[in-house]
């Protein structure tokens, strides 16, 4: 088994503490990279001159490390915007339009919209700092340094996979392909979509998972039962189809109330609701570190650090080795799974007695639900009842085999079945705890459902993405939740990082409310690139069979997936020309 030394420790908050990253070119991406590197310690040194022809989008690499010797190979990451993509892209706009964030962001409203957020770089930006940061760890642990490379479509690709998932599976009735939901075309003059608007225009979101709390918040606003019976499948289903045309007499019935009276029946029915506030609304101050790392509460790992035999050749990733125990529903939580599974990590999920309820929700692509495989194809599975003596020692031996526990269960949870993070580190000294809630210290107890488009509503963003003369309102197409997924796992690197560096165990803590801010940080008046005229996408299912796109989507057969974001290669491979 191949050792290395531990390093001089840094702290856990700052695992790249010692280490100089220089960056080339001006894009968002290239920026949100830059700032997320800093924040985990690196300093980073501006390159002179334009980023080199095979990374249009900016240039990532890595001049000093603190446990390599001087001259040695180190990571780097080159961004493109089209990447292995055969349409020409030159900005923002060009992702947005070519590879299918207009079409899905536009089909509440009846037709292709751009985001007035860039926002496919800021996820490529996230995408590009865990590359390098996961290539610093692989050196750490003994193997080589790798070349990545990822673009701004790669990260947009990956932001849809679970519509393209859909878009692509096939009716076991017919053999033909499912048709995507069509767009939505409310009556003109009538208000058709969430947010809805109080009697004295306060515009709000709304929040419930179950059907008999949706029932209760309309009945005691005084909507008509129909009215309510045929509001619940769409409101139900938008997470999924990115649309939700509701009956007009829900919004009616919301317009003749005050907000106050509106407030008082949610809070009577369990459900959640948030006013949509503009995009200057001040947020409490972001913490020092954006993933809240900070040291287990436990004894120092005893344990090497240490990688597999065989790292330095195996293609894996710069995670190959490392286990995750992953329990988590929705999307943010297992995306973030996925991602660290496509950086080469072995991920294992920890379901309920039957299997995870979504693993049956239609549409099917073979014996599982599209959606759900989009996110979880590749990992293993273990069914556990946590509420019980047997579920609950089977998680503690679980976690005493991995590196990385990641949960995004409800506040409290983890307490009540005795899985907090002091509980896991007793059996895994070095473990990497991993928490992905909603909104971390965003709002006071107690909080609303952290749900993407509550808060879209409460961050702002829901106003950054509204056009001239248009009233502020979420997208329905889930950008918090995607881009809150890659915070989780980007989080997940950096400890994994800090863990190896002072051998204790680290606790890492994002959440949603942190996708807000991100985005906000970064916005513009509209995509800050606007690039070249390109096609607008309009069909998911032709964009994913169409060979230009075939580096961005892979199929099983029943349905396609995006690939992974990054190519990894190992930088002595390479001729390390450029600034």
């Amino acid at each position: 088994m191949k050792t290395t030394a531990r390093p001089v420790a840094a702290p856990a908050s700052r695992p790249l503490d010692g280490t100089v990253v220089r960056a080339s070119g001006g894009s968002v991406a290239v920026r949100v990279a830059a700032a997320r590197l800093r924040a985990l310690g690196c300093l980073i040194e501006t390159a002179d001159g334009p980023p080199p022809p095979d990374a249009p989008a900016g240039l990532l690499r890595v001049v000093r490390a603190p446990w390599t010797a001087a001259g040695g190979a180190l990571p780097e990451c080159r961004i493109g915007w089209s990447g292995p993509v055969r349409v020409p892209m030159a900005g923002e706009r060009d992702v947005q339009a070519a590879c299918g964030i207009m079409h899905v962001h536009g089909r509440a409203t009846g037709g292709p919209r751009a985001l007035r957020i860039d926002y496919a770089s800021v996820c490529a930006g996230v995408l590009a700092a865990q590359a390098v940061t996961a290539g610093m760890l692989a050196v750490l642990r003994g193997g080589m340094a790798v070349r990545a490379a990822t673009s701004v479509a790669q990260a947009a690709a990956l932001a849809l996979t679970q519509y393209v998932a859909v878009a692509t599976t096939t009716d076991p009735g017919s053999g033909s392909s499912r048709p995507e939901p069509g767009p939505s075309r409310p009556e003109p003059g009538l208000e058709r979509t969430p947010p809805f608007r109080s009697a004295v225009g306060v515009r709000f979101e709304i929040e419930t998972f179950r059907a008999e709390a949706w029932l209760r918040f309309w009945t005691e606003a005084g909507a008509e039962r129909s009215a309510i019976a045929a509001g619940w499948t769409p409101f139900q289903q938008r997470f999924a189809t990115a649309t939700c045309t509701l009956p007009s007499g829900l919004q009616a019935t919301a317009a003749a109330l005050e907000y106050a009276a509106l407030r008082r029946a949610a809070e009577a029915a369990g459900v959640s609701i948030v006013a949509v506030n503009g995009a200057g609304t001040p947020l409490p101050p972001a913490p020092s570190s954006p993933w809240r790392l900070r040291p287990l509460p436990s004894a120092p790992a005893t344990e090497p650090v240490h990688a597999p035999d065989d790292l330095a050749q195996r293609e894996d990733g710069p995670l190959a080795g490392i286990r995750v125990v992953e329990a988590a529903n929705r999307v943010q939580g297992p995306l973030a799974g996925h991602v660290l599974g496509l950086l080469g990590a072995d991920v294992v999920r920890l379901e309920p007695p039957g299997g995870d309820p979504m693993r049956g929700v239609p549409p099917m692509a073979g014996p599982f639900s599209a959606r759900f495989l989009a996110l979880n194809r590749g990992k293993d599975a273990v069914e556990a009842d946590l509420k019980s003596r047997a579920g609950r020692a089977t998680a503690l031996r679980l976690a005493a085999s991995a590196e990385v526990f990641l949960q995004n269960w409800a506040p409290g949870r983890a307490a009540r079945f005795g899985l907090d993070a002091a509980d896991l580190a007793a059996v895994r000294p070095g473990l990497v705890y991993a928490y992905a809630g909603g909104w971390a210290d965003v709002l006071p107890a107690p909080q609303p459902m952290g749900t993407d488009y509550l808060v879209q509503a409460h961050t702002g963003v829901a106003a950054l993405l509204s056009g001239p003369g248009r009233p502020p309102a979420p997208t329905l197409m889930t950008i918090i939740d995607v881009l809150g997924a890659l915070i989780s796992a980007e989080g997940v690197v950096a400890g994994l990082l800090g863990a190896a560096r002072t051998g204790a165990g680290v606790r890492v803590e994002t959440a949603l409310a942190d996708a807000g801010r991100l985005l906000r940080e970064n916005a513009a008046a509209g995509p800050s690139t606007a690039g070249e005229a390109v096609p607008v996408v309009s069909d998911l299912a032709v964009m994913a069979a169409d060979p230009a796109y075939a580096a961005l989507f892979e199929t099983d057969g029943a349905a396609c997936y995006s690939r992974a974001p990054w190519t990894f290669t190992r930088a002595a491979d390479h001729h390390r020309g450029g600034s």
